[in-house]
C-alpha cells in the first residue's frame, strides 16, 4: 500500500521541454481555453427552469465568440439527479430533462462548426442505484455475478449488523448502506464514497472495465473530443477494506498517507493507460482531463505520463491564497512536476464543486478557514474579490499550459451563501444533518439579461434563485462597456490567442523577475511580462507597453501598479 505512484510500467519521463516560441505543432489541449458549462444552470431552452441542451445550442456562438477554444459539460446521461447528475442511470443516452441524443448530436456538430472542441464528462467511480446493473445486482443475491460489478461486503457482527469498516462519505455519513436480500431478510452492505444512490463500481472486474472503454467508444465515435474524468483518483481501493481510522472523509482534501485505502492507489494507472490506447486510436487522438485530489504535484504527475492521461486539474492553484509568494511558489512547483513528465499544467480558478473565486478572494486572506475552498471566515467584500479575479485571469492566462474556466465567471459572479434551506439540493445538506450547505451556491443559474422572472436564463423561475444584484452583471449589461468583466475575458483571450509568447509552454519558458515581496512577475518570449500585484500599495511598473491591465490605468497619475492588479507589458 506504500508503493509510490510514480513507479510502475510506462516512462517516467519525457524529452527536454522545447521553448514556446519554436513549437507550431503542440496538441490543441496543451494550450487550449476550456470553458465548463454546469447544464443544470448555463441556459434553460425550453422554458421549463432548468438548463438544457437546446440552451447551449442556443449560446453557442457567445462561447465562440468569448474566445475560448472548447467546452466541457457536466453530465447531461439519464439520471435521477440525487448528486446533480452525477448518479448516471445510463451513460449512453441523455437526460430527458435535458434534451435527446439527436440534440446533443446536433450540439457537438454545431460546436465543431464553430471551432469549439467538446469535452464530456465521465462518471467511473460508481453508478446510480437505479442504474440496470444496480437493480440486476440487488435481485440476484449474494455472490452473484450481477454484485460482483459492485462492492458488496458482508456486514460485521454476529448477524452483520454493523458496517464493514469505519470508511466515511464524503458528503457525510457513513460508506456504506445496507441491502435487503430478495427473501426480504437484512442484507450485505455495499460501498459508496458518495451518496447512497451512487453506489461504488469494482473495477477488479474486468466486466466493468470493458464497459467503460466501450461507453468512452460510443461517444468518441459520437464526435466528442475527450472527456473529463471524475474522482479519477479514487477508481482502485485496497481489497482488504482495512479501517481508515479517520472520524471524517472529504474528496478536496489531501491525502498525504502513503497507506490510504481508497485514494490515489497505483492500480489507478494501470485502468488510465487502457483508456490512453482508445484515445491514440483515433485521429486526431481523443483527450482526458483528470479530477484528482491528490498530495502533491509530483504524485498527480504520476497520471500524466506519456502513456497515461494527457491533463489534469491543478488544484494546488485553486488552493494558493492571495499571497504573491504563495501564488509563485505554486506555479513554479507545478511546472516543475508536470515538465518531469511532459505534460501541460491546467490552470483553474473555480468549477462546480468550490466556492466560487470572486468570494475566495473577497475575504481575509490571512483567515482562511481550514477549508479554503468552501469554509468562510467573516464576511466577503465582493467588490475587492471582483478586482483580484480579473487580476488572477491575467495570471492563469499568462502562464505556460491551459486553462479552465467555470461558467458565469467571466461576469465576475460571486457565491451564493443567502439560499433558502428549503431550496438546496446538493445532497451534503442532508448527509451532513444540516451543517454543511454544500456545493449550490456556485451552481445558481447564469444572468443572460437585466431583468425578467429568470434573468433571461429561461422562460420560468429557475431552479435555484439569482441574485436581485445579478441584474447589474448580467452578460447583456456588460455588453459594450470596455470595463467589464465580459470586455475583460474577451480581451485577455484574444490577445493570448494573438500573442506567440502565450499559451502552451513549460516552466523553462518563464523567467521570474524580482520586483517586490507583494508581487508575482514573470517574462516569456517574445518580449511579454506579466505582473501581479497582490499587496496593498502600489508597486513599481518597469518600462514596457501596456497590452492590457485587469482594470484601467492612468499611466501619467499611477505611482506604479495599483494594489490587487495586473497588466500584461510588451517589453
Amino acid at each position: 500500500m506504500a508503493a509510490d505512484p510514480t513507479t510502475g510500467p510506462g516512462p517516467a519521463t519525457a524529452p527536454a521541454p522545447v521553448p514556446a516560441a519554436t513549437r507550431t505543432d503542440d496538441p490543441w489541449w496543451r494550450s487550449a481555453v476550456t470553458y465548463q458549462l454546469y447544464i443544470r444552470s448555463f441556459a434553460d431552452g425550453n422554458g421549463d427552469g432548468l438548463g438544457d441542451v437546446a440552451g447551449i445550442r442556443q449560446r453557442l456562438p457567445y462561447l465562440a465568440a468569448l474566445g475560448v477554444d472548447a467546452i466541457w459539460v457536466n453530465p447531461w446521461y439519464p439520471s435521477p439527479q440525487a448528486d446533480g447528475g452525477y448518479d448516471v442511470s445510463d451513460y449512453r443516452d441523455i437526460e430527458p430533462a435535458f434534451g435527446t441524443l439527436d440534440e446533443a448530436q446536433a450540439m457537438i456538430d454545431e460546436a465543431h462548426a464553430l471551432g469549439l472542441k467538446v469535452i464530456l464528462d465521465i462518471v467511473p467511480n460508481h453508478t446510480s442505484d437505479e442504474h440496470a446493473w444496480f437493480v440486476a445486482a440487488l435481485a440476484a443475491g449474494p455472490g452473484s455475478p450481477e454484485r460482483a460489478r459492485y462492492l458488496f461486503r458482508p456486514g460485521k457482527g454476529p448477524d452483520g449488523a454493523l458496517p464493514p469498516n469505519d470508511w466515511k462519505a464524503v458528503f457525510g455519513g457513513p460508506a456504506w448502506e445496507r441491502v435487503t436480500e430478495p427473501d426480504g431478510t437484512p442484507g450485505e452492505w455495499y460501498l459508496h464514497l458518495f451518496d447512497p444512490k451512487q453506489p461504488d463500481l469494482d473495477w477488479e472486474n474486468p466486466e466493468v472495465r470493458g464497459e467503460f472503454l466501450d461507453i468512452l467508444r460510443f461517444w468518441f465515435d459520437r464526435g466528442a473530443d475527450g472527456f473529463r474524468i471524475d474522482v479519477a483518483h479514487g477508481l482502485v481501493k485496497d481489497p482488504a477494506m482495512p479501517d481508515l481510522g479517520d472520524d471524517e472523509e472529504h474528496l478536496l482534501g489531501t491525502p498525504d498517507r502513503a497507506d490510504h485505502p481508497h485514494w490515489d492507489l497505483p492500480g489507478v494507472h494501470d485502468i488510465y493507460r487502457e483508456w490512453r490506447v482508445l484515445a491514440d486510436s483515433y485521429d486526431p487522438p481523443k483527450l482526458f482531463v483528470a479530477e484528482a485530489w491528490v498530495s502533491s504535484p509530483e504524485r498527480l504527475a504520476a497520471y500524466l505520463r506519456p502513456d497515461e492521461l494527457h491533463t489534469a486539474f491543478d488544484f494546488d492553484f485553486v488552493r494558493a491564497a492571495w499571497d504573491a509568494a504563495e501564488l509563485r511558489a505554486t506555479a513554479t512547483s507545478s511546472l516543475a512536476a508536470h515538465d518531469r513528465v511532459g505534460a501541460p499544467v491546467m490552470w483553474t480558478l473555480s468549477n462546480h464543486d468550490i466556492t466560487r473565486h470572486v468570494s475566495r478572494l473577497g475575504r481575509p486572506q490571512s483567515e482562511r478557514s481550514a477549508d479554503p475552498l468552501h469554509g468562510s471566515n467573516g464576511v466577503t467584500d465582493v467588490e475587492l474579490g471582483r478586482r483580484r479575479a480579473r487580476a488572477a485571469l491575467l495570471l492563469e492566462l499568462a502562464l505556460p499550459g491551459g486553462v479552465y474556466l467555470y461558467q458565469g465567471e467571466e461576469l465576475g459572479l460571486e457565491e451564493v451563501e443567502d439560499l433558502p434551506e428549503e431550496l438546496l439540493q446538493d445532497p451534503t445538506w442532508e448527509r451532513s444533518g444540516h451543517i454543511e450547505r454544500g456545493r449550490d451556491g456556485c451552481r445558481v443559474p447564469l444572468p443572460w439579461a437585466p431583468d425578467g422572472p429568470s434573468l433571461g436564463f429561461g422562460g420560468a423561475a429557475p431552479w435555484l434563485p439569482q441574485p436581485a444584484s445579478w441584474s447589474a452583471v448580467s452578460a447583456a449589461s456588460q455588453e459594450g462597456d470596455p470595463t467589464s468583466m465580459l470586455a475583460l475575458y474577451r480581451e485577455a483571450l484574444r490577445l493570448r490567442r494573438d500573442l506567440p509568447a502565450l499559451g502552451a509552454g513549460t516552466g523553462a519558458d518563464i523567467t521570474w523577475l524580482d520586483l517586490g515581496d507583494d508581487v508575482v512577475a514573470f517574462r516569456r518570449e517574445p518580449g511579454v511580462v506579466c505582473l501581479v500585484n497582490c499587496g496593498s500599495t502600489p508597486a513599481p511598473l518597469p518600462a514596457g507597453r501596456v497590452l492590457l491591465a485587469s482594470v484601467p490605468l492612468d499611466l501619467s497619475a499611477t505611482e506604479g501598479l495599483p494594489a490587487d492588479t495586473a497588466v500584461w507589458l510588451a517589453v
